[in-house]
């Protein structure tokens, strides 16, 4: 096989290969109005948001508050 007609044919191969990108899993608020309420708090709260200690607050009072998280 020729060089050039390769090149053509694994092209094409590739196209058809194409994997899915999964998706990232990630943890939800199962509460979403708590949630909300906790955020809306933490951003009275903190000058700069999201930093890191803004979200470790978040997710510690919205713990607290009796909210759970899921995967999802």
């Amino acid at each position: 096989m020729s060089g050039g007609l390769y090149t053509l044919i694994m092209a094409a191969r590739r196209k058809k290969s194409r994997r899915k990108v999964a998706r990232k899993s990630r943890n939800l608020p199962t509460n979403k109005k708590l949630y909300a309420r906790v955020k809306a708090a933490t951003k009275r709260k903190f000058a700069v948001y999201p930093s890191a200690y803004a979200n470790a607050w978040l997710v510690r009072e919205y713990k607290k508050r009796g909210g759970r998280y899921r995967r999802g």
